[in-house]
């Protein structure tokens, strides 16, 4: 019976018209505690982060915050957004304001980017989506954004196929997901070491996501000022955020 409630509630937040930038729940999945934060790209300002017009490195939520200021904005939800290098620079592909800084890996490779298959987040003007690599170096569509992570959590509806439901890697995880209509991404971070396939199964099985994407474990952070989060730490990479 939890678990038919917690879709019911998912479901129910997945339509829900939002009233700032990003809309965050506190949840608990089969024991693990979740922060979902789901944002309308109808109306909401949704951007990917990584460093200033002059090239100095954000790298931390609170300076994407100063950023925002800047505009008149407030920086309502912000999360680690993809892997990156030692120097922060992103793995894959990584679009930012139209112009692309990184290229597209689609090869396999170590560690859990190269765990094919991978994907790219991608915000169009007009809509947003998990988009498999492979699927996307076919289409390629005009991101204005875009940050390339791995593995792909969910794939049309099914799990990565090398996830084990017994596996014993837990860390804390981060992901997105997006909904079939490309309307709305429910970006997520598990509170507590969670395996691969617990964590997409939540994007499957709960949030109903047909795709879904990992951004990263064990350095996951949030920036969630209405819910009195605002993590901080080592420096990162890729950020996405939401303005009000």
């Amino acid at each position: 019976m939890k678990r038919i409630w917690l879709s019911i509630a998912a479901i129910a937040f997945l339509g829900a018209s939002n009233v700032h930038a990003a809309e965050c729940q506190k949840t608990e999945w089969e024991g693990v505690p979740m922060i979902a934060c789901e944002v309308d790209v109808s109306t909401a300002d949704l951007r990917l982060f990584h460093s200033t017009d002059q090239g100095k490195l954000l790298g931390q939520f609170s300076a994407v915050n100063e950023l925002a200021k800047t505009e008149g904005k407030s920086l309502t939800f912000a999360m680690n957004a993809g892997m990156y290098h030692k120097d922060r620079a992103p793995v894959g592909l990584y679009v930012e304001k139209g112009e692309e800084q990184a290229r597209l890996v689609t090869n396999k490779g170590p560690g859990n980017f190269g765990l094919l298959p991978n994907g790219v987040f991608c915000i169009q003007p007009d809509r947003v989506d998990v988009i498999e690599s492979r699927t996307f170096a076919r289409s390629r569509p005009n991101c204005e954004f875009a940050s390339q992570s791995g593995p792909m959590l969910v794939i049309n509806g099914a799990l990565h196929p090398r996830f084990l439901e017994n596996s014993t890697s837990l860390y804390t995880r981060n992901g997105v997901g997006t909904s079939r209509d490309g309307k709305k991404a429910v970006f997520v971070i598990a509170d507590a070491p969670v395996n691969f396939h617990r964590f997409a199964r939540y994007f499957r099985d709960v949030l109903k996501t047909p795709n879904a994407l990992y951004f990263d474990g064990n350095i996951s952070k949030l920036w969630w000022p209405a819910g009195r989060r605002r993590d901080f730490g080592f420096t990162m990479g890729p950020i996405v955020g939401a303005f009000e």
